[in-house]
């Protein structure tokens, strides 16, 4: 028998989401918003995988393509060694292996619903029907996240946020998944209460053997969360590698620019300034995509194809094609504006 246990739970092969926007001036030729351009990333078993980059540079779109709940234009999603698609069937199975944590936890609970009501719609969807399981998971998985039994028949008004977050973790565990997105589950709330909702998530990850592709604009968080961090820009994941290595030593100006816009009380890094706004996705920049906005640009970054995906050694990945002379600057040299 074949070992897997060292194989990624999931892999996205050249993956492309295009969104037509009808056609141009005159009748020309169709537009496309390119939201996903070309993603190849793994995520190994029991790891979480840190996912930045400004909003609108394509994270949420590549979640749900992931999730299954977007068609991707092009490309490939490997969940646990079987490549997956979009039709019923196939959205169902992937369901029981991959699950989401959303950002709001009070809009993504049904105010209609009780918590028992919640937790027990999914387990009926898939075939788990007999009183005695369904309410032993629901027990257990609320005592998981650190709720009393009580619970479960109260209604989501009835909750803090912090108690909404931990029911929407419970939904998200209750069909015990393997890949776990979570899209900035502490952003909405307090900030004395996130350390809590992170530690209760690290927890589970090692108690249930999860993996989490987690989706924050809070580098403090990811930084503190992930094993490995994939930064994208544009479509595009323009680096890649262990945290340790992201933060400490970032090939790519604009992961350099996102970690020095990090708040620092100590003022080690005075940062200049990357003005502007992400380009239009309708009509992406030709050559690095990165090219408009980047103090460092040259003639050669503006020149096509987009630059590919460079090794600097282990996981490390950049993409750009002066990594090797912007890495022989001293510091952090910029900082987003």
């Amino acid at each position: 028998m074949t070992d897997t246990s060292n194989d990624p739970i999931l892999k996205v092969e050249n993956l492309v989401v295009h969104f037509p926007v009808g056609r141009g001036l005159l009748g020309g030729s169709r537009r496309f918003v390119h939201a996903v351009d070309g993603i190849d990333l793994e995520l190994k078993r029991g790891e979480c995988l840190g996912l930045v980059g400004e909003s609108g540079c394509g994270k949420s779109t590549l979640a749900l393509s992931i999730l299954g709940l977007q068609a991707p234009t092009r490309g490939r999603v490997i969940v646990d060694g079987h490549e997956v698609g979009t039709a019923g069937r196939d959205r169902k199975n992937r369901a029981r292996i991959t699950q989401m944590v959303f950002q709001d936890p009070y809009s993504s609970l049904n105010p209609r619903q009780t918590v028992r009501k919640t937790l027990e719609t999914p387990l009926r969807l898939h075939g788990i029907t007999a009183r005695s399981e369904i309410d032993g998971r629901i027990g257990d998985m609320l005592a998981r996240v650190g709720l009393r039994p009580e619970a479960a028949e109260r209604y989501p008004h009835e909750f803090s946020g912090g108690q909404r977050q931990r029911i929407g973790i419970a939904r998200a565990l209750i069909l015990e998944p393997k890949i776990v997105v979570l899209d900035e589950p502490v952003s909405a709330l307090d900030v004395s209460i996130r350390a809590q909702i992170i530690n209760l998530l690290l927890e589970l990850k090692e108690t249930l053997g999860l993996s989490y592709i987690m989706i924050s604009h809070d580098l403090g968080v990811v930084e503190h969360m992930s094993d490995r961090v994939a930064v994208m820009y544009l479509g595009r994941i323009v680096e890649s590698g262990p945290w340790n290595t992201i933060f400490t030593q970032p090939g790519h100006p604009y992961t350099r620019a996102l970690i020095a816009a990090i708040p620092d009380p100590f003022k080690r890094s005075s940062g200049t300034k990357i003005t502007g706004e992400i380009p239009n996705p309708l009509s992406p920049p030709t050559g690095c995509g990165f090219h408009p906005r980047c103090p460092e640009a040259r003639d050669i970054c503006r020149t096509p194809p987009a630059p590919a995906l460079k090794n600097r050694g282990g996981e490390h990945h950049v993409r750009c094609r002066r990594v090797d002379e912007i890495a022989m600057t001293d510091g952090l040299a910029t900082a987003v504006g």
